[in-house]
């Protein structure tokens, strides 16, 4: 379980522990997918046809892309993600700095126009993705203080011109992901020990679908949308609060499971040729982030305590808003920027600081070079400022191994990203 970002929502069992991360967009889900679109805080991805990456967002833009291409590239992701607060166990501090891992989100694309009507496209990147720690001394570590989430998503495009102005395009996901998470005692029990840690993994198949409207020569409109990906993490359990239940006195590991699901997204993005040099995107996003309601963790060996609900979630879908610009400055240089406000997909009663999840500002610049016929250069790069949330965290369960907890968060991220796309 090594490096990547955002935030997973994954828990630990009785109500330890819960984990999540908010570094890029909301929830635990990443919007890296590639540094063209970082330059303009990706804001009208769904109608962009740049180049090969564009089917990440909108399958149907292969129909726009010409001969054979392909991108490669990288985000590397800083968040720096501070808590300071409270809590009635006075003997640890309870603040934590920089607690999310930085991560470097790699990428590939490929597309082929078969005809006039018909394009293929293969697609390699990640939607979501994690790593926080907030170490055992945090006060609040007895509500969780670790979690990650690695995944890795692989589609298979395709895209048909069903009018001179209609394309639409639909692809498969595959998607594999492993993820972790843990809380520790802060109190009762001795500094450090395992209450709750559990690590699994799966592998899933989802779908998308969009659709082009090419108004005129100067706008475009897209849509796009991505279904729920249904995960039942596999793997195993350990920790004192496991003990407890299954009355070891030594202790055990023991085989459980828990079902984690990706949610749904959409986008609406038009895109328009103001003059020869100057052109404006934008994009609206719908996160169906309030399908996660609780966390339920299975686990055969408890008999008639199996299926235990581990948390109650509550989350609520996010919306994201996104304008950009771009500018031809001469035949080889091509100017990039723009901005953008993701709202938080969690109200500050459900908010924990394993979920600082919060809003956030994109501002965003970037540039691309043509550097010969089929060869381009791109490079982006993003300043986020997330939006101070407090936070409050009290369970019976939990509290009883360490107190309630009582924050808030604060914190920046910087997103540089480069790419490469060549034409045949």
């Amino acid at each position: 379980m090594k490096t990547n970002k955002s935030l997973l929502s994954l828990a630990v069992a009785c109500g330890l522990m819960s984990a999540s991360a908010t570094v890029n967009a909301a929830g635990f889900q990443l919007a890296e997918y590639s540094a063209t679109g970082l330059g303009r805080a990706y804001a009208g991805e769904a109608a962009m046809a740049d180049n090969a990456s564009s089917q990440w967002r909108n399958p149907a833009l292969l129909t726009h892309l010409e001969g054979t291409q392909v991108s490669v590239g990288a985000i590397y992701v800083d968040p720096n993600i501070d808590i300071e607060g409270t809590s009635n166990n006075g003997a640890k501090p309870a603040t934590s700095s920089d607690f999310a891992h930085d991560a470097v989100i790699p990428n590939f694309y490929i597309s082929h126009k078969y005809n006039d009507k018909f394009a293929l496209g293969f697609a390699l990147g990640t939607n979501y993705g994690m790593e926080t720690d907030l170490g055992k001394e945090f006060a609040g570590a007895n509500h969780g203080n670790e979690a990650s989430i690695i995944s890795m998503e692989a589609n298979l495009n395709a895209a048909y011109q069903v009018t001179d102005a209609l394309s639409i395009g639909g692809g498969l996901r595959y998607v594999q992901a492993e993820g972790s998470f843990g809380a520790t005692a802060t109190g009762t029990l001795p500094t450090g020990t395992t209450l709750k840690y559990m690590e699994g993994d799966d592998t899933a198949f989802g779908w998308q679908v969009g659709t082009v409207w090419q108004v005129n020569e100067a706008n475009r409109i897209g849509f796009t949308y991505k279904s729920e990906v249904d995960l039942k993490l596999e793997g195993h359990a350990k920790g004192a609060g496991f003990d407890l239940i299954a009355l070891s006195p030594t202790p055990q590991k023991y085989a459980g499971s828990m079902q984690l699901a990706l949610p749904a997204t959409a986008e609406l993005a038009t895109y328009h040729q103001l003059t020869e040099k100057v052109t404006i995107h934008t994009s609206f996003n719908w996160t169906d982030w309030s399908s996660f309601e609780k966390l339920v963790a299975d686990i055969p060996e408890f008999a008639d305590e199996r299926t235990q609900l581990i948390k109650e979630e509550n989350w609520k879908d996010n919306y994201r808003f996104a304008v950009g610009s771009t500018y031809q400055y001469n035949s080889k240089l091509q100017l990039r920027t723009g901005i953008a406000y993701d709202t938080s997909a969690v109200d500050e009663e459900h908010r924990t600081a394993t979920i600082p999840e919060t809003d956030r500002l994109w501002l965003s610049i970037g540039a691309g070079y043509q550097w010969s016929e089929q060869l381009s250069l791109d490079a982006g790069f993003t300043y986020i400022m997330a939006k101070d949330a407090k936070m409050h965290e009290s369970d019976p369960k939990a509290d009883a191994f360490g107190g309630n907890f009582e924050g808030e968060v604060s914190g920046s991220i910087w997103l540089v990203g480069v790419q490469a796309n060549y034409k045949f």
